[in-house]
């Protein structure tokens, strides 16, 4: 049986863990903290009742943020942990107005790929799209995508995700 003082290192590794890697996911966590399964569902689920943390479920992912992190950050890190994600908003960051086509010729990407990242972008409400002769596309707020990719880190278990859905979208 796990003692109360033991019970609160874990749940302080944790807490400083999903600090540090803001829609850090369960998998990378049990592989960090090296905690049984059951263990680590236990705390999670103990730090969720108690407001320690924030839960971010979604079909088929589940992201763990800290209390610091707003609605409209948690929202924004979802989105840029996918590596190309994040390369299409660090272009946008640089240029005001972009066309597809721009896009497309800097990430070197098939078009439906970006097309289809283009669309939960904007989905997500975290860029807008100006219709016309050429569809403009632009960050719907600029400073906070600025602030988030500024301080997000990604992590090993990420980029091999990262790296594993590249492959699949290239398909």
């Amino acid at each position: 049986m796990e003692k109360s003082g033991e019970s609160q290192d874990t749940k302080t590794i944790l807490l400083r863990l999903i600090d540090q890697n803001p829609g850090i996911r369960y998998r990378e966590l049990l592989r960090l903290t090296r905690l049984a399964n059951g263990v680590l569902a236990y705390h999670l689920s103990a730090l969720e009742k108690s407001e320690g943390m924030k839960v971010d479920r979604r079909p088929g992912m589940t992201r763990y943020f800290s209390t610091s992190v707003s609605d409209k950050e948690s929202d924004v890190l979802r989105n840029v942990r996918r590596e190309s994600i994040r390369k299409i908003l660090l272009f946008l960051v640089d240029h005001d107005l972009c066309t597809f086509n721009e896009i497309v010729d800097y990430m070197h990407k098939a078009p439906a790929t970006i097309s289809s990242h283009l669309t939960r972008l904007k989905k997500e409400g975290i860029i807008t799209v100006r219709y016309g002769e050429y569809h403009l596309y632009r960050l719907a707020d600029k400073e906070l995508i600025s602030d988030v990719l500024s301080k997000y880190k990604s992590s090993f278990a990420d980029k091999v995700v990262d790296n594993y859905a590249e492959i699949v979208e290239e398909l």
